[in-house]
């Protein structure tokens, strides 16, 4: 009997300390969860013009080649109206790869693995602060198309500096992007980094990027 009593308890125990480890799992994996950024909205209203502001981090960018090997790979498509990555063929509005950013408008450049353009957005580069830009009024605007995109790429010609020296690639500040995205609605957005939390010692092709969307079709206003 005290035999039979002592596999009891022991057993009892052995239960009870594998209930406190799954616990303990669980709770691991709750923090973690918990503990991922996630990208930051806030909505404001402006004689009843909504605009969302957005904080997008860590966007994928990857690629095949380089160096002498030709340069490939799908882009990675994003929605400003949702503000998430997208797989869809025609729900979306700029797509990242490396260092380039496609526009889903206008025609394909004749890049490798490139999307199919099925959408009409467009893009106007504006020199200023990020709060400065206020309106779309008057702005000249560029599609993809005829061998080139319409965000230039190579360093100093579009979004980014290359700085040989450090191997880095930081966005030039004071260069804002305003899109109109395929649905017809103004964005301006602002490239913050290039590398993963947005530490340049972490791995590269990982965009962080501001945005300000207008949610009232044809509406110019991106002033909160």
């Amino acid at each position: 009997m005290k035999k039979l009593l002592i596999l009891c308890i022991a057993l009892n125990l052995s239960l009870l300390t594998s209930c406190e480890e799954d616990d303990k799992a669980n709770v691991n994996e709750e923090q973690t969860l918990v503990d991922t950024p996630d990208n930051k909205e806030e909505v404001s209203e402006t004689n009843g013009v909504q605009l969302i502001n957005k904080e997008i981090i860590n966007i994928p960018a990857p690629q095949t080649g380089g160096r002498g090997v030709p340069i490939g790979g799908e882009f990675t498509k994003f929605d400003f109206e949702t503000g998430i990555v997208t797989t869809s063929e025609t729900d979306w509005d700029i797509a990242f790869r490396g260092t380039t950013i496609a526009l889903n408008g206008g025609e394909v450049t004749g890049t490798n693995d490139e999307p199919a353009r099925n959408g009409n957005v467009e893009v106007s580069v504006v020199n200023g602060t990020f709060e400065s830009v206020k309106s779309t009024k008057d702005l000249k605007f560029e599609k993809d198309g005829n061998g080139a995109f319409g965000i230039p790429t190579g360093s100093n010609n579009g979004w980014y500096n290359y700085n040989p020296a450090t191997n880095i690639i930081l966005a030039i500040p004071g260069k804002i992007f305003i899109f109109k995205t395929r649905k017809g609605n103004y964005v301006k957005v602002e490239f913050l980094s290039y590398y993963q939390d947005q530490d340049n010692t972490k791995e590269g092709r990982f965009y962080s990027f501001n945005y300000v969307l207008n949610q009232k079709i044809g509406s110019t206003s991106l002033a909160k």
